[in-house]
């Protein structure tokens, strides 16, 4: 079924840009079954052979580096873009010559994936439902913004196989084609410092909606006020499902058509309100595709959460510690600090992506939070507007936990509230550092 995509690539002057993990394995692909097509790859790294030696072999690429290199798209017959890579008014005359791999495999196999976006919980969403499936037997590859590019696997996908596709909004720009089943979770300000407004953001995440057709799903959640505007006033052809009406709790009980499915009380790792919205929406996804529900609701309550995530770090002290680096918004934070109830010590701040903090220092204003821990750059800026508790302003991260030590009598956590590309390469990082200075026995 790939061979679709080969076929596409083939005779075309083709472009990537960007060569990062997704870049990489856009062209390993191509150049595995198509030796003889020029590829040209754009990227503003002029020491990009430096790590990629085996590129110099390569008799049909072209280069481009530099400041300048997205001067010249028009030369191309297709343009493969890297997520992240922002090409502004670059791209005017080029449109319908952009795509990726996103686009590509929502064009050729479209019928076989379940795409998940949402500006929170797309990565539990999308390993739950991975879970599931395979727990079922079904043959499927969790792909996608997980940190698998596509292109890597979908050689192997058979007729029956299976995708479940985390989508970011880098990835859903130019799509044109939207997956059968297409899950959006909530929608928030995010990502400013790439998108234009918010509102070019939500639209973004909201092609996943605008190119399905009649036969397809849209599952959405009409909690989310904003998704919720959206979807009222889009010309949207699919089937909408709103979870939050289709998947009714009474009596702690989650109800369809009915019938009790799901008790919100059963023991389960997965902690939290957002959680079991996740959970709602893979038990949706399991009613859609027919699948055995007793052996859904096993893979839901025996899924570990993913690292960083309302992470138990452990107890050091009588003080438990956990780690909830993702939480890159104010929502998450607020979510955060309401799941774990005690919580008397935060840590947060980090990459101001000019997005309103009202709302978190309003509820930091109203919590019984005693000690605020803020970091570079926006915990510096909330810290003068916090009313209450003990506010400290941490040099570093490092510096944070020794505070966090010395003042927190039963539960600290960090929470950023903001991305953390300021001073570490991404929340992963972040999140691993943490930890490791919480663990240490020389940071007091």
């Amino acid at each position: 079924m790939y061979k679709q995509i080969v076929e596409f690539f083939k005779g075309k002057n083709i472009a990537i840009i960007g060569f990062g993990r997704e870049g990489k394995s856009t062209y390993k692909f191509i150049r595995n079954y198509l030796s003889d097509e020029v590829i040209t790859i754009l990227d503003g790294n002029t020491k990009l052979f430096e790590n990629n030696e085996f590129l110099k072999d390569d008799k049909n690429l072209k280069v481009v580096l530099g400041d300048n290199y997205l001067d010249d798209l028009n030369d191309f017959d297709v343009i493969m873009k890297s997520p992240g890579v922002k090409l502004g008014n670059k791209c005017d005359n080029v449109k319908d010559k952009i795509t990726s791999q996103h686009a590509l495999a929502f064009k050729y196999f479209k019928n076989q994936i379940i795409g998940i976006t949402g500006t929170k919980g797309k990565s539990t969403t999308t390993s739950l439902i991975y879970k599931v499936l395979k727990d079922q037997g079904i043959d499927t590859y969790l792909l996608g913004n997980i940190g698998v590019p596509i292109f890597d696997y979908i050689s192997s996908v058979k007729e029956d196989s299976m995708m479940a596709i985390e989508c970011s909004a880098y990835q859903t720009e130019y799509i044109k084609d939207a997956p059968h089943i297409s899950i959006i979770l909530n929608l928030f300000e995010e990502h400013l410092d790439y998108f234009e407004n918010p509102e070019a953001y939500f639209l973004s995440k909201l092609n996943m909606f605008k190119y399905q057709d009649s036969s397809d799903y849209a599952l959405y959640s009409s909690k989310n006020k904003t998704l919720y505007t959206y979807i009222n006033k889009l010309p949207i052809k699919s089937n909408l499902i709103d979870i939050d009406s289709d998947m009714v709790i009474k009596n702690d009980m989650v109800c369809f058509n009915g019938k009790e499915l799901y008790d919100v009380n059963s023991k389960r790792l997965l902690i939290g309100n957002n959680q079991l919205e996740d959970i709602l929406f893979v038990l949706r996804v399991g009613l859609l595709l027919d699948i055995d529900t007793n052996k859904m609701i096993n893979s839901i309550n025996t899924f570990t959460p993913l690292e960083h995530r309302l992470e138990y770090v452990g107890t050091f002290g009588k003080v438990k510690y956990y780690n909830d680096s993702i939480a890159t918004i104010p929502d998450a934070t607020i979510n955060c600090i309401e799941t774990l109830k005690d919580v008397d010590t935060i840590i947060f701040g980090g990459m101001d992506r000019g997005i309103d903090y009202t709302p978190l220092i309003e509820f930091f204003n109203k919590s019984k939070i005693e000690n605020f821990i803020c970091l570079k750059d926006t915990g510096y800026k909330i810290g003068k507007l916090i009313k209450r508790g003990n506010i400290y302003y941490a040099s570093d991260l490092k510096d944070a936990v020794s505070y966090a030590k010395k003042v927190t009598k039963k539960i600290c956590v960090m929470s950023p509230a903001a991305p953390s590309y300021n001073e570490y390469k991404n929340f992963e990082e972040k999140g691993k550092l943490y930890k490791e200075y919480v663990r240490s026995e020389e940071v007091n």
